[in-house]
């Protein structure tokens, strides 16, 4: 359908189509591949997206030797990221991280958002932490992950997830729910 206002011969001229409706080819094909809307991280279905088995190794050999999950972290566990290019962004030689990340953004969004999902099923407390330049003393500048500084997207990155409990790490238990009182004997009357 043509735009009230806009003439077929101006649409066609910007590269659109007279077409009567549907979506541009390009578009109905990249639906079809990644599963339309269903192919959105979900709570319902993030851990079914191929990512999710990469992100639990990552996260569970992290929790083998700590109790904090970063990001940054995970990143390096997936090969996605070098801890020398971790390196060069803390002493500010590289302008934000998203810069020497190896994967394009939406993968790397999509990363985030499971990480986050997969540490609230396993129990651990997220927390915001302020990564600074490192360097001379006296110029501690807060450090940039993405180039655009959506503050949405730098919370994401500088969330680590914590593990609350005392002691190492260990599953969360999917124990039964406990019984309630027992029923009451039966008592024989004379």
């Amino acid at each position: 359908m043509i735009d009230a206002g806009v003439g077929k011969g101006h649409q066609e001229a910007r590269g659109g189509s007279s077409r009567e409706h549907g979506a541009c080819p390009k578009v109905e094909r990249r639906a079809k591949q990644t599963g339309g809307a269903a192919s959105r991280v979900a709570v319902g279905n993030f851990q079914s997206n191929p990512l999710f088995p990469r992100i639990q190794r990552a996260v569970a050999a992290i929790l083998d030797n700590g109790k904090v999950v970063a990001p940054i972290d995970v990143l390096i566990r997936m090969e996605l990221l070098k801890p020398e290019d971790v390196e060069n962004w803390r002493f500010g030689r590289v302008p934000y991280l998203e810069r020497v990340i190896h994967c394009n953004l939406t993968k790397l969004r999509r990363i985030l958002r499971i990480l986050r999902m997969h540490a609230h099923d396993l129990k651990l407390m997220p927390s915001q932490t302020a990564y600074v330049r490192w360097g001379k003393r006296g110029h501690r500048a807060p450090l940039r992950f993405s180039k655009t500084g959506d503050p949405n997207v730098e919370d994401a990155y500088s969330r680590h997830f914590v593990w609350p409990g005392k002691g190492p790490f260990h599953l969360p238990s999917t124990r039964p729910a406990p019984a309630t009182a027992a029923p009451p004997k039966p008592t024989s009357e004379p």
